[in-house]
């Protein structure tokens, strides 16, 4: 076999080079956003989980007080005690108030807009209210 022929066969062309680069280009134009649509999804349940447990903990803390927090005493009334508050027996969370899965803060209110129970909202990927908020009401 001669020298050239050999070179020919031990590499790739430009055009293999293209193609290969090409059907990857094509996978990750088609793949990447279900695989974004799949973020999205997590980030809405998670933060659906963290108001639940935001009620959970809500619920301990009106059984062992009386009343809910007020929307100036916040979330933040679940770790650290109250101001003339006898009977808090907190905290009735184990680790700090977390942000949401956005990196914002939750909106905590009391008395809420929707019943006897506080209100508690995430304003989901844009940080604004509007359609894909993740609420306490529903």
């Amino acid at each position: 076999m001669s020298e050239r022929r050999r070179r020919a066969q031990a590499g790739l062309t430009l055009i293999e080079m293209l193609v290969v680069v090409t059907i990857i280009a094509l996978f990750a134009a088609l793949v990447g956003p279900q695989l974004f649509k799949q973020t999205d999804k997590a980030r809405v349940v998670a933060a659906q989980t963290q108001i639940q447990n935001f009620e959970t903990a809500l619920g301990a803390y009106k059984l062992a007080t009386g009343l809910f927090p007020t929307t100036e005493q916040g979330l933040q009334a679940l770790r650290i005690k109250p101001a003339n508050l006898n009977n808090w027996d907190g905290p009735y969370l184990k680790k700090d108030i977390p942000m949401d899965p956005w990196g914002r803060p939750y909106v905590y209110k009391y008395p809420g807009d929707h019943g006897d129970e506080p209100d508690i909202v995430s304003y989901g990927p844009d940080g604004q209210p509007g359609n894909d908020d993740i609420v306490s009401w529903k």
